[in-house]
């Protein structure tokens, strides 16, 4: 079912798959939406209510004024809250939604109790220059119809962005899942070295690289798992987006570690 809670005047939208069993917070990756866990959900059963937001700017969730990752674990914590999970969950995150997970793990101690990390590194370099998401600068936002929206965009965006249109309130037009500037916003303030906030975290942790990841390198995986207490490691072969591309593989390996730890 979605729901939605209202921050500051901003909405924030999130599906609660629902079930007796224990909750999973589940955070997407960039340019992604909550959706992306359906069939994560399916798969864990009754065994895990996975409970998965629109983080701000995504999805059916609003813009927000910023991207830090103090104003995404914000949003966590307010959505914890407002379902009254005041004991500890578990924590699942891909990608920026793994960074945003590493922050709310390590500033809330007390809110989680197992670490799910998808391909998400600790090291990010976001050098001048050209770069593979700059396609987003110049995606249109709005269209009067589904057809002239998709029409605007580059063909090599596609990919990004199709399955995600959706009509404006009112039915008045088509708009995209995000809003580029908001993504690019988003992905530069990821830049830095969060190892200190990767090794805060006490709770047992589990971190799945992709073997040909290109977020996720291998010597920064190794030294992430080494470095940090309590924290296991598996493999999926594919690339960056292989909890899409090998969803079986992605639903049995965190299955099995739930199984496992919690």
């Amino acid at each position: 079912m979605r729901h939605t809670l209202d921050i500051d005047g901003r909405t924030l939208s999130y599906l609660d798959f629902g079930g007796t069993g224990r909750p999973l917070l589940a955070l997407h990756g960039g340019m992604s939406e909550a959706a992306a866990f359906t069939g994560l959900a399916a798969a864990l059963g009754d065994q895990w209510r996975v409970i998965a937001p629109d983080q701000r700017g995504h999805g059916d969730s609003d813009r927000a004024p910023h991207y830090r990752r103090e104003g995404y674990v914000a949003d966590a914590v307010a959505l914890l809250d407002h379902l009254g999970l005041t004991e500890p969950v578990a924590l699942l995150g891909y990608s920026l939604g793994g960074l945003n997970a590493y922050h709310l793990a390590a500033a809330h101690p007390d809110r989680i109790g197992v670490l799910i990390g998808v391909d998400a590194t600790v090291d990010i370099n976001v050098p001048d220059g050209p770069q593979w998401f700059d396609f987003l600068g110049a995606l249109p936002y709005t269209a009067p119809t589904r057809e002239e929206l998709l029409a605007a965009v580059d063909p090599a965006a596609l990919p990004f962005v199709a399955d995600g249109v959706r009509p404006l309130p009112g039915g008045d037009g088509w708009r995209l899942a995000f809003h580029g500037q908001d993504m690019l916003d988003s992905i530069r303030a990821c830049n830095g070295d969060h190892w200190d906030t990767w090794l805060t975290g006490t709770c047992p942790a589990l971190l799945i690289r992709a073997t040909h990841s290109q977020a996720l390198s291998q010597e920064v995986a190794d030294a992430m798992v080494a470095r940090r207490p309590g924290t296991a490691y598996t493999t999926l072969d594919g690339d960056h987006f292989v909890p899409f591309t090998d969803p079986e593989g992605f639903h049995a390996a965190v299955a099995k570690y739930l199984a496992e730890v919690a």
